[in-house]
């Protein structure tokens, strides 16, 4: 039998990872070439001739005299924390297929849960806002889903303590899976599924859902829509237009609660959106730890007040 090329590739071995980023010289100089990647370049003047100030670590624009830190406006921006710290979050969070609860990466590191909690929440906030830059295209299967166990009161669609998001996987065209997308929204209205549309397809996509008529507003985001009335039960789960879509979500709901004890309703986007970044780069497993280090390098700085805020979606 032949062995899963996914499942069976070696990733980045702890070993490998330690001779790579295990100093702080190695860890500045990966974060400089992420930032600077055609070397430096004043964000001032645009002149390419700088220097590094002894005293303080700057970089210093030779023309206007601009000065820079290494992090300045990238997600490491103001940290205390060693950036050995860091590289070594974003390898344990990337190299598990499932993620890591923040009380284990606690321990990993060596921190504290807070500052572990913020550090992670703050890379899970890199891999869903670079996750989300490129729009799915092509063939694409839709599903509406909710997160969030059971409440006494209203039941079905709108009940307390569930929220909502859209499942949508690419799919090539041999029918195999490509890329993932799952986004927290309001609920399920026309004009909210044609505001996701807008945002997360590209106009002439095929979009395959079941029978529920808000996913009609997808057609007037400029998609071609072809719904399937699926019925209830089990066997609604098994139509071949919706296999893959039905496959992620059972997935992600396994790997969520397998790995995390319970997650806050405001930050389900966030542990979605790193659950999708790791399957969409699943055949570079090698590759996410420089791949986040880039995102993260061009990311805005996320303050820790910003992080305990309600994620806003459509």
């Amino acid at each position: 039998m032949q062995r899963n090329r996914v499942q069976f590739q070696k990733g980045l071995s702890l070993g490998a990872f330690l001779q790579r980023y295990g100093s702080e010289p190695q860890c500045a100089e990966a974060i400089f070439k992420a930032r600077w990647p055609r070397g430096y370049r004043c964000r001032a003047c645009g002149s390419r001739s700088h220097c590094r100030l002894r005293t303080r670590k700057l970089f210093q624009c030779n023309s206007c005299k601009h000065q820079v830190s290494l992090t300045a406006g990238t997600l490491f921006a103001s940290t205390r924390l060693p950036l050995t710290t860091w590289f070594l979050a974003i390898h344990l969070l990337t190299q598990s297929k499932h993620g890591i609860s923040s009380l284990e990466l606690a321990r990993q590191l060596g921190v504290s849960q807070n500052t572990a909690w913020q550090l992670k929440h703050k890379l899970m906030q890199a891999m869903r806002e670079r996750d989300e830059r490129v729009p799915l295209a092509g063939i694409v299967q839709v599903d509406d889903a909710y997160w969030g166990g059971q409440r006494r009161g209203q039941r079905g669609r709108g009940a307390a303590g569930k929220t909502p998001f859209v499942a949508a996987v690419e799919v090539t065209a041999d029918g195999r899976p490509h890329k993932l997308r799952m986004s927290c929204v309001k609920g399920f209205r026309k004009a909210v599924l044609r505001g996701w549309a807008a945002r997360h397809l590209r106009p002439g996509t095929r979009v395959h859902s079941d029978g529920l008529a808000c996913f009609r507003g997808v057609a007037e985001a400029g998609c071609e829509h072809l719904a399937t009335v699926t019925g209830g039960g089990p066997a609604s789960c098994e139509q071949p237009r919706l296999r893959w879509v039905n496959t992620m979500l059972g997935n992600v709901k396994r790997s969520i609660d397998g790995t995390y004890h319970a997650i806050d309703a405001k930050h389900v986007p966030r542990y979605l959106g790193a659950f999708s970044y790791r399957f969409n780069r699943r055949y570079q497993l090698a590759d996410l730890v420089p791949r986040l280090v880039y995102a993260s390098a061009n990311t805005p700085p996320m303050p820790g007040r910003l992080l305990k805020l309600d994620e806003s979606y459509v």
